[in-house]
């Protein structure tokens, strides 16, 4: 009897405390003063660092509480944390911000549905380019703030088109078949290829179907590869710019970059990111300009606009300071000028936030490129790039593409080559 006595009294004294503890809580006033740290995670220190750091400046001049945490994580080690964490639900080791790949942001929301928070009614997504806003969509919510602007140049070097008779005008606003056509003329006149791609990777091919609106899966999210005509038609213009030397392929990364700085190319097509590199050799100053993207003949909705590569900031659930987050995010990379004004110049972080496009630094002429207002041109491309889903075995099905691509330069017929990447990429998701 006591026993029971003791335990009811016990019971009873933990639940007053329960409650007062709860009511504490409700009453209690957070100090809009107190220090507040917010830890992120990012990559490459003089690009996504390096903006975060001049983002965190700007938001202390009003917000002086607010200290900002940046730790270096190389994308794939985020990646690989991201997912040992979530997996183990364990996100105690989880910061409030992480930036994630663009072509990522949907699987990671797909199998970790309740690891992001919606930044609906707390960041205005309303002034970026909407293609890049759809990457972090999901059941009408968005997840992310758009940060770098990936769309898509042709990068010309004039010297050499006009070596060959032909002027920048003659290469905007074309079909990829037209493009063929200068690039014959390129290499008969000047024996140089028009342009170059690593051979193994399909960027060029993802740059041709996103700028028609379509990609590797269909609206419900299952593979669309075999029966895709738009991924056919890229593949055989592919195939054809490769067979008639208007291409040069090339064995990685470095190879690329280096066709492009020594001249052995004409021109670059790819992610507005690449000036830097090609920025990179002082002695072609004024020899390169910019003009957008061919689009794909007799597809309809196809247009001059695409974009290759891209990162977002998201906040992470288990943030104990969302709202600051939320706050530093729409006050910084979501509203505020100054801050683009200052990232461009020094990291080529050039933006998809449309007010930026009035900021000083990007209504500058850029003497590299001819004294050409490239920033605001690349702006106004961004604002009109297809949106396109890129579904949750992104990665899976361009790699799928990749080795399909290498098999029909080999003689492996495009059908063919197509149906077995089918096969490989409906493998990997369980069908």
């Amino acid at each position: 009897m006591k026993k029971t006595i003791v335990l009811g009294m016990a019971a009873f004294l933990v639940c007053s405390s329960t409650i007062f503890a709860w009511g504490s809580k409700k009453t209690a006033k957070t100090d809009p003063n107190a220090p507040v740290t917010l830890t992120v995670w990012c990559w490459d220190p003089n690009f996504n660092i390096y903006a975060m750091n001049e983002a965190a400046k700007i938001y202390n001049r009003t917000k002086p509480n607010v200290k900002i945490n940046v730790v270096e994580t190389p994308w794939a080690d985020l990646q690989q944390k991201l997912i040992t964490s979530l997996s183990a639900k364990k996100t105690d080791s989880l910061p409030d911000i992480i930036l994630c790949q663009d072509n990522a942001i949907q699987k990671n929301m797909m199998n970790y549905p309740k690891a992001f928070l919606p930044v609906n009614g707390k960041v205005d997504l309303s002034k970026f380019a909407q293609f890049k806003v759809g990457y972090g969509e999901m059941n009408r919510k968005n997840y992310s703030v758009p940060f770098d602007n990936g769309a898509t140049c042709t990068f010309l070097r004039k010297d050499i088109i006009e070596k060959a008779g032909l002027k920048v005008k003659d290469f905007d606003n074309i079909t990829w078949d037209r493009f063929i056509e200068l690039g014959k003329i390129v290499k008969a006149k000047t024996g140089t290829a028009l342009v170059s791609y690593v051979g193994n990777e399909p960027d060029l091919i993802m740059i041709m179907l996103q700028s028609a609106g379509t990609w590797l899966f269909d609206q419900k999210g299952n593979p669309y590869v075999a029966d895709n005509d738009v991924l056919k038609k890229a593949v055989t213009t592919y195939a054809e710019m490769i067979k008639t030397g208007v291409c040069l392929t090339v064995t990685d990364w470095n190879a690329y970059i280096a066709s492009i700085n020594n001249g052995t190319v004409a021109s670059a097509i790819n992610g507005c990111w690449l000036v830097g590199s090609i920025s990179a050799v002082k002695e072609q100053a004024g020899d390169w300009t910019i003009v957008n993207t061919p689009r794909m003949g007799n597809v309809k909705n196809a247009v001059n606009y695409s974009n290759q590569g891209g990162s977002s900031w998201m906040v992470m659930a288990n943030s104990k300071n969302p709202d600051v987050a939320m706050d530093f995010l729409n006050r910084t990379f979501a509203g505020s000028k100054e801050l683009y004004n200052t990232i461009l110049p020094s990291s080529g972080a050039i933006a998809t936030w449309g007010p930026a496009a009035d900021a000083d630094a990007y209504n500058q002429p850029v003497a590299f490129f001819g004294n050409q207002k490239i920033y605001v041109d690349i702006v106004e491309y961004s604002k009109h790039i297809p949106q396109v889903k890129y579904g949750v075995f992104n990665y899976e099905a361009r790699d799928a593409v990749g080795v399909a691509m290498t098999k029909i330069i080999a003689g492996t017929s495009i059908d063919a080559a197509l149906k077995e990447a089918q096969k490989n990429v409906e493998f990997q998701m369980g069908y």
